[in-house]
């Protein structure tokens, strides 16, 4: 049996320890004391990795982000398209002759057909949108690394971005406040976010959720990053949609799927599309279930990191994220994420390009203040602030609670420059064109790489400056190689449901259904409204006899019971009166 020999070691030695000693040497710095590096039992390589995980897990909201918010038609108009000839296939130039002529534009021209000219402007947007997603991620990430020291990255929030696009401005400007308006809204939201957290408001808030509603949180956020994980827009392709049950088993190959769309069938027997309907492209799966190429590519990316977190090796999800996204970038395959269409061609062209700068003309600085006296622009206002209050604090609150930072009160080290950070880069956000931003809840695979302080933010930040010049490449990052980290950062946030009392039923309703409306309303925010509207109509009852009794209208009940635990029909006295916790 051979052995490894002394001189063999040396290598893996003295790489040991020069990363022990740069650790060793950052910890005892201004920086690593700043950062509280010892303190909170990290090193300056962990918070780096931690980063990366982070990161590379986000990236993706790059591509997404911008896609969804063009889609809303940006500040393309009627104006950005082009006249064309009575029949497509002829040049203008050449558009002379019988039965020939030119058709101005109108408002048709946004939609199917789309007309080049604003397809062309849409071209423009969704770019200026990947750079304005990038620079309002890099300032917030390093807002709230300096100032809050927190491992927690930011960007543009997945569900506030799909509503306003797609209700509030509408697909290509159909809804009922434009695009310049809606930033307004988010603009003038965000300043209203800051100032309730500037003043400790939003903190007193956010005190005011149940405990209950609290701890479950976390677990259905880690549902929901699950299940994103698992469809086929941000994931694995796994969980597809079906008409009869909603959602079915999938993983079809995107040749066997079919897109989805509200219609309306007309008495001559056409068919089009509901008004205010959106077609959802390649949700439906027709044939060939569980054979998808990327599927399967995925599900080895999986066991990749599966296996890392079961040896307990770090960066376990840097390893699956890489080693899928590396496979994917070969084209002429079935596991491409560059097939051999024209939106492949396209986007295998801006991916070779590696490096390329581009500088935002058509959204930053686009507020216009012509809809602030109607009601919907209010009613948008309202909703982007109730969302973002129960949201974000939500999120944060969670983030805190996974990492071991949050104590028995809920209360953690920097969450007033934590409440500040994401205010502020609401506001930068809208200038710059992007929907509210918001900390990411991917923030929760780099504090399972170790990520503990500021450090893992500015890590985060750093990678996003680089975006500014390697867009292409980022943008490039497949679903189904963030969909497997995705999924098991759910399996680790899963574990805080083992701090809920479900012997009590009063506080084990409103914790199942804050957990489990999270991934079935895809929403945090409706998750938390659930569960505290919940607990507050169990706790009614106890809380208006504790009022009455109080003022001496009726006298306390003694001795057994008035509540019942639900648990195998026992009661039990000591729930009769339950305080609310908070």
């Amino acid at each position: 049996m051979e052995t490894e020999s002394p001189r063999d070691q040396r290598p893996a030695a003295a790489k040991h320890s020069l990363v022990s000693h740069l650790n060793a040497y950052v910890a005892e710095s201004r920086v690593g004391k700043r950062f509280k590096l010892a303190e909170r039992n990290t090193t300056f390589t962990t918070e780096l990795r931690a980063g990366t995980a982070t990161f590379l897990t986000m990236a993706y909201i790059l591509a997404v982000n911008a896609s969804i918010l063009s889609d809303s038609g940006g500040t393309c108009s009627v104006a950005d398209c082009i006249p064309l000839c009575t029949d497509p296939t002829i040049p203008v130039s050449s558009c002379y002759g019988a039965g020939l002529r030119l058709v101005q534009p109108d408002e048709a021209c946004k939609f199917d057909p789309v007309n080049p000219g604003y397809a062309n402007c849409l071209e423009k947007v969704r770019k200026d949108l990947i750079v304005a997603t990038v620079a309002s991620s890099l300032i917030g990430s390093i807002i709230m690394g300096t100032f809050a020291n927190l491992p927690l990255a930011l960007a543009p929030g997945m569900g506030t971005n799909a509503y306003f696009a797609y209700t509030v401005v509408g697909f290509h400007g159909s809804g009922n406040v434009s695009y310049r308006s809606a930033l307004t809204a988010v603009f003038i939201e965000g300043l209203l976010f800051l100032f309730i957290s500037a003043i400790g408001f939003r903190a007193k808030l956010a005190k005011l959720v149940p405990k209950p509603v609290r701890v479950s949180s976390s677990a259905g956020i880690g549902l929901f990053l699950a299940f994103i994980g698992l469809q086929g827009n941000q994931g694995i392709g796994l969980v597809t949609y079906s008409p009869s049950t909603l959602v079915t088993l999938g993983a079809c190959p995107s040749s066997a799927r079919a897109s989805v769309g509200p219609v309306i069938a007309a008495t001559n027997g056409s068919v089009s599309l509901l008004e205010g309907g959106t077609v959802s492209g390649d949700i439906l799966c027709l044939h060939h279930r569980m054979e998808s190429p990327t599927f399967w590519l995925a599900v080895v990316g999986f066991i990749i990191i599966a296996y890392c977190l079961v040896k307990n090796i770090k960066g376990a999800m840097i390893y699956g994220i890489v080693f899928v996204t590396a496979v994917s970038w070969f084209r002429h395959t079935s596991v491409t994420a560059f097939p051999d269409t024209p939106s492949g061609d396209e986007a295998y062209n801006y991916f070779k390009n590696v490096v390329d700068i581009h500088l935002i003309k058509n959204t930053a600085g686009k507020l216009s203040f012509a809809s602030i006296g109607k009601g919907y622009f209010w009613e948008a206002l309202i909703t982007f602030l109730y969302v973002d209050i129960l949201d974000t604090t939500g999120t944060l609150y969670s983030m805190a609670r996974f990492a071991g930072f949050a104590d028995e009160n809920g209360d953690f080290e920097g969450q007033y420059f934590a409440f500040m950070s994401d205010a502020s880069a609401i506001v930068v956000g809208s200038l710059l064109g992007t929907s509210p931003v918001t900390a990411f809840i991917e923030s929760s695979t780099g504090i399972r790489e170790g990520g503990r302080t500021g450090m893992t933010a500015l890590t985060v930040a750093a990678y996003f400056f680089l975006a500014f010049f390697f867009t292409p490449l980022l943008a490039s990052i497949p679903p189904w190689a963030v969909g497997p980290p995705l999924i098991l950062v759910g399996v680790l946030m899963m574990k805080a449901v083992v701090e809920i009392e479900w012997g009590n039923m009063r506080e084990a309703i409103p914790a199942f259904v804050t957990l489990i409306l999270m991934p079935m309303t895809y929403s945090i925010a409706y998750g938390l409204i659930g569960g505290i509207g919940t607990y507050v109509v169990l706790h009614l009852w106890d809380w208006g006899e504790e009022l009455l009794q109080k003022f001496g209208i009726v006298e306390g009940v003694k001795g057994t019971g008035v509540g019942i635990n639900g648990v195998n029909g026992e009661i039990s006295g000591d729930v009769s009166r339950k305080e609310l916790e908070v």
